[in-house]
């Protein structure tokens, strides 16, 4: 076995590894700025939380998207990006309820 050197970059889960001189930091830098660009939301401003407070979402409402394969594989790269974020996780898990019946809410 060799000795590969420092880890820098886990490909498959988009997670970058930074060495520090007491500790090793996993971030997701990379994968969510690539998320922001294929979702054209790069220009967006952060806010306090990733889901209003209070808002109600129904399956019921709106009409059904034709297709639904853009919606599920950005809702699947978001669930990656909760390994470093946990603070997205309740919103994520909003997300995830709707992906069996999807309706577009004009």
């Amino acid at each position: 076995m060799k000795d590969l050197g420092d880890i820098h970059f886990i490909s498959f889960l988009g997670i970058e590894a930074k060495r520090t001189s007491t500790s090793l930091v996993l971030t997701q830098t990379k994968y969510t700025l690539d998320l922001l660009t294929r979702t054209h939301m790069q220009d967006s401003k952060p806010c306090p939380t990733p889901l209003a407070s209070g808002s109600k979402l129904s399956a019921y409402d709106g009409a059904p998207l034709s297709d639904a394969t853009e919606y599920r594989s950005i809702v699947g790269a978001l669930q990656y990006l909760t390994l470093t974020r946990p603070d997205i996780c309740y919103a994520v898990n909003q997300v995830c309820q709707f992906m069996h019946a999807l309706k577009c809410v004009s």
